[in-house]
């Protein structure tokens, strides 16, 4: 039997061919949508107007910074040695007894009476409205309204009792541009026994003042130090009866100081309005003693008082 070579198997006539197998494609990598672009933002130009808005939002903020919350002082004299001293610089505080005409700048609104008002305490440091000159200045409140006030040899005595005062030590005032070695030229002044000594008076920094000084208690505790140089014109005064809607006031200076003991044609202050009050003095906040030369920088630190800087009142 011959042998035979096997034939390749064919498909069925009329079967269709097979499609060819193809190699699968990646599966195409999607791309996230892109994010939208941010404005670009273009810097407006200032212009004079710009300036002009805002100097005028500032100089609304300061009046009113000023008229209802803080304003600034300055002490010009000496008449409430020892605790204010010439050069302080402090805040007073606008709200503590409402608000009157004189506490807006320029009195733009005229009226009578105080607005959420108050009547300030015995022995508070006051800056008012001087009742005729129109200045600015600063006393301590010694009467109120129906007090009665009358002063002996130098002593107070209120409602008919002497006010507790008791001799401390000597004020020692360091003298300077703005603080000289000063006596009340009201003081009757005994050449063998002066008030007022002068401790090193040939010291480079001028030499130092030292002023007889006493403590003074009010009724309910309130205690300040002030100071007697001897007998003057304001050491005898009253009694008097303090109107109602006015106050009493006296500088600590006691004998160089123009206050209630004096009327206002004896350039002193009389009866005060409560109207007049500014404010209460506060905290300072500057103190210089006068050295300071504007073009030379380096006293501007000389200068100052850096002890007084943040005292309370």
């Amino acid at each position: 039997m011959d042998e035979t070579t096997p034939s390749p198997a064919t498909e069925p006539a009329g079967s269709p061919a097979p499609e060819p197998v193809t190699a699968a494609a990646p599966a195409a990598e999607t791309t996230p949508p892109a994010k939208p672009m941010k404005p670009i933002k273009v810097k407006k130009e200032e212009t004079w107007w710009d300036t002009i808005r805002f100097l005028i939002y500032l100089f609304i903020g300061a009046v009113l910074l000023r008229t209802f919350l803080f304003a600034p002082f300055s002490i010009p004299s000496g008449s409430m040695l020892p605790n204010l001293l010439v050069g302080d610089y402090l805040f007073v505080s606008k709200w503590s007894y409402g608000y009157s005409r004189y506490s807006f700048p320029f009195h733009p609104i005229n009226f009578e009476g105080r607005i959420l008002g108050g009547t300030p305490a015995r022995g508070d440091v006051v800056v008012f409205r001087h009742p005729t000159t129109g200045e600015d200045w600063v006393k301590r409140v010694i009467g109120l309204p129906g007090d009665t006030i009358e002063v002996r040899n130098g002593q107070v005595i209120l409602n008919g009792q002497p006010v507790p005062r008791q001799q401390i030590d000597a004020f020692d005032l360091p003298v300077s541009p703005n603080s000289p070695c000063r006596a009340a030229q009201s003081v009757t002044v005994d050449p063998a026994n002066p008030a007022i000594v002068v401790r090193e008076e040939g010291r480079p920094d001028g030499g130092h003042c030292l002023y007889p000084r006493f403590r003074e208690t009010l009724p309910g505790g309130r205690t300040y130090e002030v100071l007697d140089q001897g007998l003057s014109t304001g050491d005898n005064y009253g009694p008097q009866t303090v109107p109602a809607g006015h106050l009493f006031m006296m500088g600590d200076n006691r004998d160089d100081s123009m206050d209630s003991r004096f009327t206002t044609d004896q350039l002193g202050v009389g009866f005060l309005p409560i109207d007049n009050a500014l404010g209460r003095a506060t905290i300072g906040f500057w103190s210089t003693d006068g050295s300071v030369e504007w073009l030379k920088p380096w006293t501007w630190f000389t200068a100052a008082r850096w002890g007084r800087i943040g005292m309370t009142y």
